[in-house]
């Protein structure tokens, strides 16, 4: 029997190193939903990296199969996204190990005959899930919505919410208290609905007018009160979160095809209008009825997204265009600090984490940033494969999908696996 010394000296070392990873594991930010814990792009982590390649501060990189452009959720352990295989007709979802990114879960949520076309950069698996305590909300548009334990089990799943996307689903699901609700605005029919998240069941399902979006709500609170703003073709609607009832609307002419998530701060709502001319809008919500005329603040026609969204550090909005040209301007008052052409083309949103602005272009290039007044470049990356999901960060660590794979990188990481994935 070997003595309690040489024991120790054993086990030590695997104790000392769970020890010390059990801070990082307890401290780490769930990254919960399209754009973070706040919806907004922001994130609270420190230490990570500022420079990355194929080769360098990798701590993993996995294939995933199929197609999706579904952007990577993180709970515990637990990562989330969603793909499609069979050109679309089977809908699936993916739970991958956070530290080794192996598979722990491939459940096949939807079998579909004919899932229809999509938009050569969109897929069938484009909106971002939502984690919610035990359970994960699934949405494909109107391929089907579903809701996962994170175990794996399928609790409830519907096929009920009928629309005809034209380019395949965009807009992802947010949770409000025991609801979860979704902008459906397709060719022929446009509502925004709420569910209830136990049963799928609807709860309040508002009807609205103007062809075809792709947007995620946002939850804001003003004077006290909660409103869900939801853009849609033609004009933007902020809603009781609890009834549907209307409470304000924007108009933007002949807006449509929005995908940016808008952003609040200041007193105002950020709100970009879609093709073919994209428009931004800084809202004052405190209105009523249509304040088209009465509330917005400023107004932007110049290097507007039509795909990423907006994202506000402190005093200063930051915008960068699908053709790649970033600008910084004054929240307040719209006025601009500078702009810069970045390079590429761009559908990722803009992510603030570490004290720092993150890009990312469809073509693998990230450009990072130091926030402010002035243009400081820190570091340009690049990564193998297409990239037009936003990225993901949590445990001081950044998750970026490609077409192919899912990355996690990692200050001075060494490579942990090049995992494969088997179902």
């Amino acid at each position: 029997m070997p003595s309690v010394t040489r024991i120790l000296r054993i086990v030590r070392p695997q104790l000392v190193w769970c020890l010390a990873l059990l801070p990082l594991l307890v401290s780490a930010e769930n990254w919960t939903e399209f754009r973070g814990p706040t919806g907004q792009g922001h994130s609270r982590e420190f230490g990570l990296p500022v420079v990355w390649s194929e080769t360098e501060n990798v701590a993993w990189k996995v294939p995933i199969p199929g197609r999706g452009w579904s952007s990577p959720v993180l709970a515990g352990e637990q990562i989330w996204l969603t793909t499609a295989l069979d050109n679309g007709r089977s809908l699936r979802a993916l739970c991958l190990d956070r530290e080794t990114g192996w598979l722990v879960h491939d459940v096949e949520v939807f079998q579909l005959p004919d899932p229809g076309p999509v938009h050569q950069k969109n897929s069938h698996a484009s909106p971002t899930p939502v984690l919610d305590g035990d359970r994960i909300y699934l949405h494909f548009g109107a391929h089907g919505t579903a809701c996962l334990t994170r175990s794996g089990k399928v609790v409830w799943k519907t096929q009920d919410l009928k629309y005809y996307h034209r380019h395949g689903p965009g807009g992802s699901p947010v949770v409000y208290g025991d609801l979860l609700i979704l902008s459906c605005d397709g060719y022929d029919i446009q509502f925004v609905v709420a569910l209830d998240k136990h049963t799928g069941k609807v709860r309040w399902k508002s009807p609205r007018r103007g062809y075809q979006a792709y947007t995620t709500p946002l939850t804001i609170q003003v004077q006290g009160k909660d409103q869900l703003v939801s853009p849609g073709a033609h004009r933007a609607v902020a809603y009781e979160p609890l009834t549907g009832k209307e409470i304000w609307s924007v108009r933007y002419g002949e807006g449509f095809s929005n995908v940016p998530r808008p952003v609040y701060g200041h007193g105002l709502v950020f709100i970009c209008s879609g093709f073919d001319q994209a428009v931004l809008l800084a809202v004052r919500p405190d209105g009523q009825g249509d304040v088209t005329d009465s509330h917005v603040a400023w107004s932007l026609k110049r290097a507007v997204p039509l795909t990423p969204s907006p994202l506000l550090v402190g005093d200063e909005l930051y915008l960068v265009s699908d053709i790649g040209i970033a600008t910084c301007l004054d929240a307040k008052t719209g006025k601009a600090h500078w702009q810069q052409r970045l390079g590429g083309n761009h559908s990722a949103s803009p992510t603030l984490a570490d004290g720092r602005i993150y890009f990312l272009s469809e073509e693998g290039e990230s450009v990072v940033i130091e926030p402010g007044k002035e243009f400081k470049k820190l570091a340009t990356n690049h990564l193998d494969g297409q990239t037009l999901a936003s990225m993901a960060v949590s445990g001081k660590a950044i998750y970026v999908r490609s077409a192919s794979h899912l990355y996690r990188l990692q200050q001075q990481a060494q490579r942990a696996s090049t995992g494969v994935l088997n179902r």
